[in-house]
This record gives C-alpha cells, sequence and structure tokens, in this order.
C-alpha cells in the first residue's frame, strides 16, 4: 500500500465528537511525529479503538484523577499513559470540554523505518508500529509528550486521509480488556499487514 503524503491538517473541531465517531474516521488519517532534531516520522493510522462516558473500560469511567485528567479536557490533545510498566499508548483527546472520551490508537503503517529500530526489526517493516506499545516505541512517545496539543510544530499531529482513499473498514470488539468486552468499538483497515492483530 502507498503512503500517500497529505498536508490537510486535522483541526480540533473535527475531534470535538463522540470517540466512536472519531475512531473509525481516523483510520486512514496519518500521524506525524516531529523529533527534537526536526526529523519527520509518519505513519498511515490502521487501527484505533474508541474510549468514552457510559464505558467501564474508559480510565475516566470511575472519576478523573491525576492519570486520567487530560481525558475531561478539550479535544485535539494527546492522552499518554503507561501499561504493564513497559509500554506507552497513545489516545487522542475527543469529545467536548468535561465529557472523558480518546481514541486509542492501535496500530500505523510507517511510512520509512526509523533509524533507530533496531536491525532484527527491519526484516519485517510492517510489524514495528502493529500495536500500541510498539507504535510508541517505534517514534520515541512517552509520558513527556501527554497533553500535547496536536498541530504542526509540536512533536505530534494529524493530517487528513487523501480525498480520493476510501478504506475498507472492520468493525469489532476491542482487544485486551476485562469489561466494555462486547461494545464493537475498534476499527481496523481490511487487509493491512500492520494491524496489531488480525
Amino acid at each position: 500500500m502507498n503512503l500517500i503524503k497529505n498536508t490537510q491538517i486535522v483541526e480540533v473541531s473535527w475531534l470535538d465528537r463522540p470517540s466512536t465517531e472519531v475512531a473509525p474516521d481516523l483510520v486512514g488519517c496519518t500521524l506525524v511525529r516531529q523529533m527534537p532534531d526536526g526529523e519527520i516520522i509518519r505513519g498511515l493510522i490502521v487501527e484505533t479503538e474508541a474510549y468514552g462516558p457510559e464505558d467501564p473500560a474508559c480510565h475516566a469511567y470511575r472519576r478523573r484523577t491525576e492519570r486520567n485528567w487530560v481525558m475531561f479536557g478539550s479535544a485535539g490533545r494527546t492522552y499518554v499513559y503507561l501499561i504493564y510498566g513497559i509500554y506507552y499508548c497513545l489516545n487522542v483527546v475527543t469529545d467536548q470540554d468535561s465529557i472523558p472520551s480518546a481514541v486509542l490508537i492501535r496500530a500505523l503503517q510507517l511510512e520509512s523505518i526509523p533509524p533507530w529500530i533496531k536491525e532484527s526489526d527491519r526484516s519485517k517493516p510492517h510489524r514495528i508500529a502493529a500495536g500500541p506499545g510498539k507504535l510508541c516505541r517505534a517514534l520515541q512517545i512517552d509520558s513527556t509528550l501527554n497533553s500535547q496539543v496536536l498541530q504542526p510544530g509540536q512533536p505530534l499531529w494529524l493530517e487528513h486521509r487523501q480525498s480520493q482513499f476510501t478504506p475498507e473498514l472492520v468493525q469489532t470488539t476491542r482487544i485486551g480488556l476485562s469489561q466494555g468486552i462486547d461494545l464493537p468499538w475498534r476499527w481496523y483497515l481490511r487487509g493491512c499487514a500492520a494491524v496489531s492483530k488480525l
């Protein structure tokens, strides 16, 4: 699959919707990572999951905490958290201010392989960012990028799909949860080798 560059930036107003609307629309968009030295890394979003209010799997389901506070803020910011004490996960905050809602970016198809990727991982380039933890490791995303505004000039931003690109999506249940397991709030690009689990 060819990744076509797109310069139409995703604005906050486009993200100011429920996560269940934004998540499928983000598949086919591009996540852009600008490193401190100015290097740009781009990846096609091929898999997402939605989390929102009244969702028992959402980090903000019970109350606002030091971990999830950014989810209660305005749309268009990052929510980065650590799981298993090892892996970071990147989420895009959605919906209106005070409504805790976010989309987990589960997998990317990278446009190019970052130079710091180990040689042993380069033999399967489609798998380098095939999962939320792998994605963050590949793009060097950690908690220092939590609550960042998604816009050019910042470490991360989003670009819309090319107008001629209409993704064929699969909708299914989310992965690795103990609650909310029946909600069909995961979307991925059909037939894409970079999806975390096919």
